[in-house]
């Protein structure tokens, strides 16, 4: 049986495994990522986690002979760097993500978008498993996706594939101004249809400035008593649906994976997400498949590690 490494690299925490060809996960551990402290502090942090994962797995037997990393950033996959990132990880933008944890470990490594990366699991093992191709939707704290043709992701020719929040939303708009988005820009559908952005909606809707956080306005929601929080689930669920559905008019997938905190929110978020869905779907597309992804925390790695496993 062969063993490598799958590595889920995340502004937050970094997740690791040691996974076998077979898919299953022997051995697993995660560390707080190093995210103020710049590129070269976050990969010998995380060879010092891989190290120790590898040394687990040999007391089982197992030997490991290469790394799969889905980080978060726009990823070159072809030279394992890191083109771009957002402020939750500083100094990670040029990173020779791949080279450096070469160096480090002595073992090939290999390196996508950490989206990417989920989709690849869910593809492989999981909501997507079975189906040529597939297409992933994440909502959470932003909104990414992937679609997977045969075992690869479409990663675009700038390696910035997958950016499905960032296009324009009828629904990101307020008083006749667009949205601001967190890459800059105005009216995306990241910008409505986020974790972080149901909450500015129940701002906007006249919900009390007491209220912290998107999972407290689910919780007023489903105290049933709460229009402000009941308006603003409802427009994000609407723009995520229509966004979706746009999606599989173009690109016609077999099976479509929602994914991220939202999509296990509860009926009110999803019920609403797929009637917006299917609503804009063509004809020959209405019977789509759109279902929850089922790994959970082990898709990233999994997903990882498949990119050393073929």
């Amino acid at each position: 049986m062969r063993y490598v490494v799958g590595v889920d690299l995340g502004g937050t925490k970094t997740a690791a495994g040691v996974v076998a060809e077979d898919g299953s996960v022997l051995v697993q551990g995660e560390i707080p990522t190093k995210n103020r402290d710049g590129g070269a502090a976050i990969l010998d942090a995380t060879a010092v986690l891989v190290h120790f994962l590898i040394e687990r797995a040999a007391e089982q037997g197992a030997v490991v002979d290469a790394v799969g990393v889905g980080s978060a950033g726009v990823i070159n996959a072809a030279e394992g760097t890191v083109i771009s990132a957002t402020d939750a990880i500083l100094g990670w933008t040029g990173t020779h993500l791949a080279a450096g944890l070469t160096q480090r470990l002595g073992l090939p490594c290999a390196v996508v978008n950490d989206v990417h990366a989920h989709a690849l699991g869910e593809a492989w093992l999981g909501a997507g498993a079975g189906t040529a191709t597939s297409l992933m939707v994440a909502f959470g704290t932003g909104v990414g996706g992937s679609f997977v043709v045969d075992g690869q992701p479409l990663l675009g020719h700038h390696f910035v594939g997958g950016h499905v929040g960032h296009f324009a939303s009828p629904y990101a708009y307020h008083d006749g101004a667009a949205l601001p988005c967190s890459c800059g820009h105005a009216g995306h559908v990241e910008a409505i249809a986020s974790g972080p952005a149901i909450h500015e909606s129940y701002l906007r809707f006249g919900g009390s400035p007491s209220v912290p956080d998107t999972r407290e306005v689910f919780e007023l929601a489903r105290g049933g008593g709460d229009a402000a929080a009941l308006a603003a689930i409802g427009v994000g669920a609407k723009a995520a649906g229509q966004a979706v559905g746009g999606l599989i008019n173009i690109l016609d997938p077999g099976v479509v994976v929602i994914s991220g905190g939202l999509a296990n929110a509860g009926h009110l978020w999803w019920t609403t997400m797929d009637l917006a869905l299917r609503q804009e779907l063509l004809a020959p597309l209405a019977s789509v498949p759109v279902v929850r992804a089922s790994l959970g925390n082990t898709a990233a790695l999994v997903g990882a590690a498949s990119l050393v496993l073929a």
